[in-house]
């Protein structure tokens, strides 16, 4: 363990994807240099992880009104700033790719903010300057919803891909350099994406369809793809991704309490993020009773993705804070030494397992971001 651990703090542990900005706005918001007894990142349990680089999503509900996704975003991109300010001591914002490398260097967390969801952007590519100007450098282009531009893996076909428009946001991302990410996209979509873009892209917190067969996941297809691109594949914690069984037994859960919290959401003035904060704690419970998935689930679906894209194309991608169940022994992001013990458990070499945890995303970062 000594080594594994000697070998983890050498590397830039770089994770693609959390939802940390969230807990950071609305009616009890924390703050990322206490210690909190739960979710899954804040500084003190980063530092104690080895986290040196992290993409911090800014997620707004589809089923917010429109005309407040902005301000929302606004909110949550202000407040990732303002952390930044509190703890500049062991926090900082990157602006280009080399930023990343000086302030990890200085043992700060590298922090990229950037957008989950393509209708955050609507379908106008000037508006992605007023969110670079704001920071941003990473746009997730679509969530779980098809949007004005993009299809969606998980909703309606409408586009069959990207549209005219989804074609001139990406031309935009390439040209203002922005981190292009096909997480949540369709296979139609990642396929014009890559033929518009100039520039390497992110699947920023995906696994691997082959080992858990569900829209969400990626291809080997896709997989290869993404390497002729000479962009990364980062791989989410999330147990309902690792494993297909698992899967099932929470989406039956996940329709009952979407249902409640529509049901509820008159109760709380209409809005459906504070009827879903209310149901969430029974689903929490109900959830915690589906037997865990181990962490070796997660290393599999790492392996696979190495055999398939070759390993200079595969990272990590937690999803952390925006997960209910990562693997056994993977609880928080302090937990990361685990990873890179089991990396190392199966034979990997020293090289390879940096270039997992994090080499391989910094070098597309670099070439995205300047």
């Amino acid at each position: 363990m000594e080594n594994v651990m000697k070998l983890h703090r050498g590397a830039l542990v770089f994770d693609a994807h959390c939802d940390t900005a969230m807990r950071l706005v609305g009616e009890d918001p924390i703050d990322l240099g206490e210690r909190s007894t739960d979710g899954h990142i804040d500084l003190p349990r980063a530092l104690e992880g080895g986290l040196g680089a992290q993409i911090f999503a800014v997620w707004v509900s589809p089923q917010m009104p429109e005309t407040l996704y902005a301000r929302r975003a606004g909110a949550m991109i202000d407040a990732l700033h303002e952390q930044a300010r509190l703890h500049a001591d062991r926090m900082e914002i990157a602006l280009d790719g080399r930023d990343v490398k000086r302030i990890a260097k200085r043992g700060k967390l590298a922090s990229i903010v950037g957008i989950e969801g393509g209708h955050v952007v609507g379908d106008d590519p000037a508006a992605l300057l007023g969110f670079y100007e704001r920071g941003v450098r990473c746009v997730t282009l679509t969530w779980m919803n098809t949007n004005k531009f993009a299809d969606s893996s998980d909703d309606t076909t409408l586009w069959h891909g990207l549209n005219d428009r989804g074609r001139e946001i990406v031309r935009e991302m390439d040209r203002l350099g922005m981190i292009v990410d096909c997480a949540h996209v369709s296979e139609e979509t990642l396929r014009d994406v890559l033929a518009v873009t100039k520039r390497p892209v992110i699947v920023s917190h995906s696994c691997m369809r082959a080992l858990c067969d569900i829209p969400r996941n990626v291809s080997d297809d896709a997989l290869r793809a993404v390497a002729a691109n000479g962009g990364v594949v980062c791989v989410n914690f999330f147990a309902g991704f690792l494993d297909k069984g698992y899967y099932d037994r929470v989406s039956v859960l996940w329709k009952k309490y979407r249902e409640l919290a529509r049901e509820l959401a008159p109760e709380h003035d209409g809005n459906y993020e504070r009827a879903w904060r209310a149901v969430a704690p029974e689903l929490e419970r109900e959830t915690a009773a589906i037997p865990p998935v181990p962490l070796s689930r997660l290393v599999d679906h790492i392996d696979h993705a190495v055999r398939v894209a070759g390993v200079d194309h595969v990272g990590l991608g937690s999803d952390f804070d925006g997960i209910s169940t990562p693997p056994a022994g993977l609880e928080d992001v302090s937990k990361l030494p685990a990873v890179t013990e089991e990396l190392a458990k199966r034979g990997n070499a020293k090289r390879d397992i940096e270039k997992i945890l994090g080499g391989n995303l910094l070098r597309v970062v670099e070439k995205a971001m300047r």
